[in-house]
């Protein structure tokens, strides 16, 4: 176990150092930037340890993974971001456990959201997963910028939910310092009929630099903390 905490806390202080860096080459500061540590297929014992480290936002993508260390890791008091795709029908057992669900990318998600998070003692914040990729694309999920609109209403108005801002993943392949340019100017629109909706969740592992550059506050990171993802067989 001391070997694994050696581990992680060697690639927490790289991550933290990249995050200052990339801070400090377009003036911000450091504490702008949360971190959200991605545990996915990673065991709970992690997690724990990464709280003893000073981890405070855990990211997962499988809502029965999550649900089960959500669970397990109660008594941490951590915030529990879920990122995957969502599901209509597990949208509102997520919103019963989840802190932030940073992947509503349809209208249809809010409701059966909104209803699992009504016996939470705050709302649930709510990202807009945004689909940064060229229209006709074979993309990963998202809604195409031309819903927005409709969608953040939807869930500024949801009873148990808050809107928070957006979430976005650069495509594949992709210049990540042109897709993150472009999720800033969409950021700027929402942010007309939504300023409350302050939140940019984008970059991971690989180009979390030019997310913060195009003003990311958020960024999701797993493999450069928690090494390769184990095999799930």
């Amino acid at each position: 176990m001391t070997a694994r905490v050696d581990e992680l806390r060697a690639g927490l202080a790289t991550v933290r150092e990249r995050i200052a860096r990339a801070c400090r080459a377009v003036d911000r500061a450091p504490d702008e930037v949360s971190l959200v540590v991605v545990t996915k297929y990673f065991p709970a014992s992690d997690v724990r340890l990464l709280a003893e480290l000073g981890v405070t936002d855990v990211g997962e993508n499988r809502h029965q993974e999550a649900e089960a260390k959500a669970h397990e890791c109660a008594d941490l008091g951590l915030r529990w971001h879920f990122i995957g795709g969502l599901q209509s029908n597990k949208a509102a057992a997520v919103g019963a456990y989840a802190h932030v669900v940073e992947s509503v990318d349809r209208t249809k998600l809010v409701a059966p959201l909104s209803r699992g998070a009504a016996g939470r003692p705050e709302p649930v914040e709510v990202l807009l997963q945004v689909s940064l990729d060229p229209p006709g694309a074979a993309h990963r999920s998202g809604a195409p910028v031309a819903d927005l609109a409709a969608l953040a209403d939807a869930v500024a108005d949801a009873e148990h939910l808050r809107l928070a801002g957006l979430m976005a993943v650069a495509p594949l392949g992709a210049d990540p310092d042109a897709a993150f340019a472009r999720l800033a100017e969409v950021c700027q629109d929402v942010l007309t009929r939504h300023p409350e909706a302050r939140v940019l969740s984008a970059g991971m592992s690989g180009d979390l630099e030019q997310a913060i550059a195009h003003g990311a506050t958020h960024v999701r990171v797993g493999s450069a903390i928690l090494g390769p993802r184990p095999v799930i067989l």
